[in-house]
């Protein structure tokens, strides 16, 4: 199964609320972060993804994206070159936000940098360093450098996908300009906003506190437990 749509925003940018709107729009299932962090065996896989070796083993894409239809949200978005080249036929979704608003949100919830010591030590901690801490030299705190490292990004795929590939989207645009993108029809049902950044911020806290205790990846129960509560933002 070949990737149909590829999902180039960094996370924080209404990404969750993404990868429900585009499972209901019939591209499901859409891989996010929260399939990796869970399972021992995709955190393995995109660890080894993010130190390279997707570079010489192309094949490492496939696995990661069996069964899937789409991908948002980290740790796929760091890779939207490798993947826009493997998966030609793919269209390209950059979520973006406010930068200053973007920064707030990462560094109260998944950038945060007292909560991500913790998850460090954690096998977790290795994907997340080679897949998303590099990206900001590992100057969470740094919110101007932060700032720079989004703006960049956000310009870098502007300027690297062809105009016919790419749609720039904000959750609060909706169905409109995502479905017509699609080229499907617009549901009759709001657009779904998912993972508020106190929710997030809570789930973040509860998972710092288990690798404490020892534990290796993610609850199950605690991701899922974000696509059920809808909330007035994402």
């Amino acid at each position: 199964m070949a990737l149909k749509v590829i999902g180039a925003g960094y996370g924080r940018t209404g990404t969750a609320s993404l990868k429900l709107a585009l499972e209901r729009l019939g591209l499901g299932p859409c891989h996010h972060m929260s399939e990796v962090l869970p399972s021992p065996e995709r955190v393995a896989l995109w660890t080894r993804i993010g130190q390279g070796e997707a570079k010489s083993n192309p094949a490492l894409w496939d696995e990661a994206f069996e069964g899937y239809n789409a991908t948002v949200d980290w740790p796929s978005c760091t890779h939207w070159r490798a993947l826009m080249a493997h998966y030609p036929d793919a269209k390209i979704i950059l979520s973006r936000r406010d930068a200053g608003k973007w920064f707030t949100s990462v560094n109260e919830t998944i950038l945060n940098p007292d909560v991500n010591e913790k998850v460090a030590l954690s096998p977790m901690g290795p994907m997340l360093d080679a897949n998303i801490w590099q990206l900001f030299d590992r100057r969470l705190a740094d919110r101007e450098h932060m700032m720079a490292c989004f703006e960049q990004h956000c310009a870098q795929v502007v300027a690297g996908v062809p105009a016919d590939r790419l749609l720039v989207f904000e959750a609060r645009d909706g169905w409109g300009s995502l479905c017509s993108f699609l080229g499907v029809d617009v549901p009759n049902e709001p657009y779904p906003h998912v993972n508020s950044m106190e929710d997030t911020k809570r789930f973040m806290q509860a998972l710092a506190q288990q690798t404490n205790d020892g534990a290796q990846t993610a609850s199950k129960a605690d991701v899922d437990a974000i696509y059920e509560k809808r909330s007035p933002t994402s």
